[in-house]
């Protein structure tokens, strides 16, 4: 079978089947299959497959009708312009997360000194291992509550060739043995439970002790915030995203913990995304 034909299968059945964005995700899952980037298969649209390729094509074809995520299938999501390993055990990587990233990778850098750097709840490990890579001569941890989570973070680390040290922990439940941190950055579950049954099938796909923030999506952040101040350095930085409708509400958590210098960002479609708050004794 031609690769112009397969590619018109795949879109046909994704379109019948109401999966959003058919046509994008059936070049992309070819794309995959052949290790290819997408330009090729447009050129090469006459090219035969081998029937190997032909039978993964169709068994995966079938996981995207069902709502699979694309990055699930294919093993992979961009961010911050390196690849990331995701499966069903991590949340997938979002744009949106990118501003807290930059934000950390701002603050660090006005410090002319070696700091140390914790991501919470570090899923994919993409927030650390994109702080790794950006910020040069620093010391960099990660932890999560899942092993599975810290065993695709490790891969991910590997992979895009930083160090981090990866701590199993609810939280900062296993922290008493480590040293403070100049900055400890976050993005917890913040999602109201009720919410959850209302998120599009993709998503749903994606694990709920990732996604469930609670029923008022405020769980995390009351916890995180009161407790991260035993784990940070006199005038340390707490960096959180949030959800689009959380900024007041986080902002007030910040104040009433008697953090100073608080200030929110924006994302690219102007949503509040990020708060920051400093810790000084």
């Amino acid at each position: 079978m031609k690769i112009k034909e397969i590619l018109k299968i795949g879109i046909d059945n994704l379109k019948e089947n109401n999966i959003e964005e058919y046509n994008l995700k059936t070049k992309i899952l070819l794309s995959s299959i052949l290790n290819k980037p997408k330009e090729y298969i447009m050129i090469h649209e006459d090219d035969e497959l081998e029937e190997k390729e032909e039978k993964e094509f169709f068994l995966k074809l079938e996981k995207l009708k069902n709502n699979e995520p694309i990055q699930y299938i294919i093993n992979s999501q961009e961010f911050m312009g390196l690849d990331f390993f995701v499966d069903n055990n991590v949340l997938i990587p979002q744009s949106d997360t990118e501003i807290l990233v930059q934000e950390v990778i701002n603050i660090a850098n006005k410090y002319n000194q070696k700091l140390d750097i914790l991501d919470l709840c570090t899923g994919s490990g993409a927030i650390v291992v994109s702080l790794a890579k950006k910020i040069k001569n620093c010391n960099f941890w990660a932890s999560d509550i899942s092993k599975d989570a810290l065993k695709i973070a490790k891969k991910n680390a590997s992979n895009n060739g930083v160090i981090v040290s990866f701590i199993e922990s609810d939280l900062f439940e296993n922290f008493s043995k480590f040293d403070k941190f100049d900055i400890i950055a976050s993005n917890p579950p913040y999602i109201k439970t009720d919410v959850i049954k209302m998120l599009s099938e993709e998503v749903k796909k994606e694990p709920k002790i990732a996604l469930d923030g609670g029923k008022d999506g405020l769980f995390f952040y009351r916890k995180i915030i009161k407790e991260a101040k035993k784990y940070l350095k006199n005038g340390g930085i707490l960096a959180l995203e949030i959800g689009y409708d959380q900024k007041d509400e986080v902002e007030k958590l910040f104040k009433e913990n008697e953090y100073i210098e608080i200030y929110s960002k924006k994302d690219f479609a102007q949503n509040d995304r990020v708060v920051v708050g400093k810790y000084k004794i």
